[in-house]
């Protein structure tokens, strides 16, 4: 049996990999997840159903984990998600709570603060404008290059 903390690191991996079928191999058939204070997600298929999603739409994951501590078979961890879709990144603050029985959780709940989530999904959704404005900008120069100038 591999100990809860353990099975906490490699279910975040596996969603930072976008491995959604090795991170649903940590999951109980029973397990509930919930982005605190949106409603849980109950039973695999639902959370399979949320974590396709989310894939489908974003093209990165990222979990900094600053703290995790276990125990027994709750697991804590303090840290920084990284959402991506493309250019747009959002950098957040997360808490986690995972519980686990035997090798699988049947339990993850995270809870952040929504207002400086909207603010890094906002600056995440600037930067993404301003670096395809700069990309449209940098091809007009590069046509404008190749043409004699009418003067």
């Amino acid at each position: 049996m591999t100990e809860p903390k353990a099975v906490v690191e490699h279910f975040l991996r596996a969603l930072e990999n976008l491995d959604i079928d090795g991170a649903l191999a940590f999951a109980s058939d029973e397990i509930v997840y919930q982005n605190v204070p949106l409603p849980p997600a109950r039973g695999r298929a639902a959370v399979e159903k949320q974590l396709r999603l989310m894939a489908r739409f974003g093209t990165g994951f990222e979990a900094r984990t600053h703290h995790i501590a276990a125990d027994g078979p709750i697991v804590l961890t303090e840290r920084t998600d990284v959402l991506r879709a493309g250019a747009w990144e959002a950098e957040f603050w997360v808490c986690g709570t995972f519980e686990v029985v035997g090798d699988e959780i049947v339990l993850w709940r995270d809870y952040f603060d929504w207002t400086t989530f909207l603010a890094a999904s906002a600056k995440g959704a600037g930067r993404a404008a301003l670096a395809g404005a700069r990309t449209l900008l940098e091809r007009a120069r590069a046509r404008g290059q190749g043409q004699p100038s009418h003067g």
